[in-house]
């Protein structure tokens, strides 16, 4: 538990070069915007947001599991099965309730206004799987700390999804596609770059869809599944075109307002 920060930063640092070196050498698509313009306060928001949830929670998911395994509280407490069993469970369990919760967050109003900073970036790479509006960070903490305690998830468990959680975002948000041999057998288990792009897409009908950021299977089971993008990948327009103002989508101030803002062209309501 002591190495538990060194070994989630290491993890992420790890991913994190490897994508961005796939970019740089073999990116998918050219970007409508450089990187000056969008890295800034997308990495700005990343650092304010590590510095709130180490704050305001700072015990974190990881902290709730061990409290709870103290308790012996929890699901997965009331009964003596293996502890890869255990984890085994405790991660599947884990990635259904990021699905729902991010299916909820689309579909509830003022949860969608947090939500749709992530979703108004104009491009995609891996920074766009690390912006967030902080209080969804917040609200997603709590969220994923009653699911924890309920499930009685070992802190092994939740340390290990974390991982996973945050290296396939950063993958599945990269600017890059696998070789057409590997990207079936690949999406047949978890969600690739070119599966989570028509998350990204202004159609409203794509963007409900393809929720799931680790598994691929709770999207085909759950009914949310999109295997193609209409009028195909390469003509796929990222972000919400209600939201092009770039003071809204690419600067830290319009991020942090924008649940609270109205698109900047049009003063439509949502």
């Amino acid at each position: 538990m002591a190495s538990e920060p060194l070994i989630r930063l290491s993890a992420f640092l790890a991913v994190l070069l490897l994508m961005l070196l796939w970019e740089w050498r073999k990116p998918f698509r050219q970007t409508t915007l450089g990187r000056k313009q969008r890295w800034p306060a997308n990495l700005s928001i990343v650092v304010l947001n590590t510095l709130l949830v180490r704050v305001l929670i700072p015990a974190g998911a990881v902290g709730a599991a061990l409290w709870a395994q103290e308790q012996q509280w929890g699901l997965l407490a009331q009964f003596e099965l293996p502890w890869w069993l255990v984890t085994v469970l405790a991660v599947v369990v884990l990635d259904i309730a990021i699905y729902w919760q991010h299916r909820i967050f689309h579909q509830v109003p003022w949860l969608w206004r947090m939500h749709r900073v992530h979703h108004v970036d104009q491009d995609i790479d891996v920074t766009t799987g690390l912006r967030f509006h902080p209080l969804e960070i917040l609200l997603s903490m709590l969220i994923k700390i009653g699911v924890v305690v309920a499930l009685g998830a070992p802190a092994e468990a939740v340390i290990l999804f974390e991982i996973i959680l945050s290296a396939t975002s950063i993958f599945n948000h990269a600017n890059v596609t696998l070789p057409k041999g590997l990207e079936r057998p690949v999406r047949a288990i978890i969600v690739t770059p070119a599966m989570h792009r028509i998350h990204h897409s202004q159609r409203p009908e794509e963007t409900n869809s393809n929720y799931g950021f680790n598994l691929s299977c709770w999207d085909r089971v759950f009914g949310s599944y999109t295997a193609n993008a209409k009028g195909g990948e390469a003509n796929l327009r990222i972000g919400i075109k209600e939201f092009r103002e770039r003071t809204q989508t690419n600067g830290l101030r319009g991020m942090l307002w924008l649940p609270f803002a109205k698109p900047a062209a049009s003063k439509q309501q949502d």
